[in-house]
């Protein structure tokens, strides 16, 4: 414990701040921990929680171990047979019949954890990812006792029909080791978190994802209710949903004009799309580093990353992949009629 704790906890007691005040006991009672002193540790978290005065959702910073995350409000543009199942979700939320711990699966920049964020939008539920930073730890057993930490401190949620707990890459409990080669130190691990699940308080909502589904414990995956595949994409799928994305982003760049319809010609282009987190990243990046003065140079930004080894000065390669006189223009900032005498001497050659 540092001076500062000390100084911090009679602030938050004259401020009358009660939130700040447990927060702040939870973290000396972590560094007693760390320190080896778990008893007097566990004492502090006791009495706070007995106090029934350590209640996350009450706080902005959340528990020990988990904080609390904002809503999304922007629209994810998801595959029907996708958003179907994430509809699904919403419902057996509603129902609370305890059908209440949900696995998203597949590859990184798919959606899972915007989802996640959508999902407590929809239900009007808090949001709070847990940190495995502070669960994982590299001294023999700890990782398991800070999984039985967590799960306390989750099942004495005050509200816990508002709640939705993120397990996001829930396989660095198990993959993300200090020392990957201790078999047996994973397995604790494993087996805590098995037994945790299986006494999960059915009011509150558990949504894990991952990105390698096929190396997670067979036995893990039995303890979710239902598991959502979000590598259901398909190439028509991604490039409707870059044009979702790009509308989206023009509203935030008023400058840079507006052309679906070359814009879908140039996505397609590209041998392999990308799923939407790289390819939101993409589209802010090219437009947020275009020249303003140009409207269409972001075009060629995305026709850069469509194309690489392609140029937009190649005009006969424009032509060969299908774009008009008028769409190479905007591309190539060349006039339509200098275009179309440079085809034409181009064909007599």
């Amino acid at each position: 414990m540092k001076k500062r704790n000390v100084i911090n906890l009679i602030r938050y007691h004259e401020d009358h701040n009660e939130a700040a005040f447990r927060s702040e006991a939870a973290e000396i009672a972590r560094d007693f921990d760390a320190s080896g002193d778990e008893q007097l540790a566990e004492y502090i978290m006791a009495l706070i929680s007995d106090a029934n005065a350590f209640v996350p959702q009450s706080a902005e910073e959340g528990g020990t171990f988990f904080d609390k995350m904002d809503p999304s409000s922007t629209p994810l543009p998801l595959p029907q047979v996708i958003s179907d199942d994430v509809t699904g979700v919403c419902n057996a939320i509603a129902h609370n019949a305890g059908v209440n711990k949900f696995l998203f699966q597949g590859p990184p920049g798919t959606g899972k954890t915007e989802s996640a964020r959508q999902i407590a939008r929809i239900t009007a539920r808090d949001l709070y990812r847990v940190d495995f930073n502070l669960v994982v730890d590299s001294k023999l057993g700890q990782t398991a006792k800070n999984i039985g930490k967590l799960f306390r401190e989750i099942n004495s949620l005050r509200l816990p029909d508002k709640a939705i707990i993120l397990f996001d890459e829930i396989d660095a409990l198990a993959l993300d080791r200090v020392n990957q080669q201790d078999v047996r130190e994973m397995g604790r691990a494993t087996s805590a978190l098995l037994k945790e699940l299986d006494g999960l308080n059915e009011q509150v909502v558990l949504i894990a994802t991952t990105n390698l589904y096929k190396e997670l414990d067979k036995a893990l995956v039995r303890r979710f209710d239902a598991t959502i595949d979000f590598g259901r994409y398909d190439r028509e799928d991604l490039i409707d949903i870059s044009e979702v994305m790009l509308s989206g982003l023009l509203q935030q760049f008023k400058g840079s004009g507006r052309n679906m319809r070359l814009f879908r010609k140039i996505i397609s282009q590209m041998a392999e799309v990308p799923y939407p987190g790289d390819l939101r990243n993409m589209l802010k990046s090219a437009l947020a580093f275009s020249n303003p003065d140009e409207p269409y140079d972001y075009l060629r930004r995305v026709y850069k990353q469509a194309c690489p080894s392609s140029s937009v000065d190649n005009l006969a390669e424009l032509r060969s992949q299908g774009f008009t006189v008028r769409e190479m223009e905007a591309l190539s900032g060349v006039s339509k009629s200098t275009i179309s005498r440079e085809l034409k001497e181009t064909a007599y050659e």
